[in-house]
C-alpha cells in the first residue's frame, strides 16, 4: 500500500526541521518509510567517530488507507510501539506532527 505522498513529503519536511542545520553533525531527526507507517527516529553520530550512526525511534505514524487516517503510536523501553491513546487517529497528519512537536509528552522526546 502507498502512503500519500503529500503527506509523505509533510512528515519529511517536520522532520528536517526539528534540528538547525549547523547542528545536523551532531543530531538529526528523520522519517524511515515503510508500507504502512512512517518512523520519526533521532539520528547521532558515534560517539567515538567510528561505525554506523545510531538511529532511535521516538514516534510511529500509522496509515490505514481504508479510512484514510492515520495514528500515533508510542515507543516502549524495549522497542516496541503502541497505539498512543491521547490523540486520535486524523486525516491530518499535520496535527499528529504539532501534538508530537508540542505536547510536552515525555513520551516522545524524553
Amino acid at each position: 500500500m502507498a502512503l500519500p505522498e503529500t503527506d509523505l513529503h509533510r512528515i519529511r519536511l517536520w522532520a528536517r526541521e526539528r534540528v538547525p542545520e549547523h547542528l545536523w553533525d551532531q543530531v538529526k531527526v528523520e522519517a524511515d518509510v515503510s508500507d504502512r507507517h512512517v518512523d520519526i527516529v533521532e539520528v547521532r553520530p558515534p560517539w567515538d567517530g567510528v561505525g554506523e550512526h545510531t538511529r532511535f525511534p521516538i514516534a510511529r505514524l500509522r496509515y490505514t488507507k481504508s479510512t484514510g487516517q492515520w495514528a500515533i503510536y508510542w515507543r516502549d523501553r524495549n522497542l516496541k510501539f503502541h497505539e498512543y491513546k491521547r490523540k486520535r487517529p486524523t486525516k491530518s497528519v499535520q496535527a499528529l506532527l504539532d501534538h508530537i512537536d508540542s505536547s510536552g509528552d515525555p513520551i516522545f522526546w524524553g
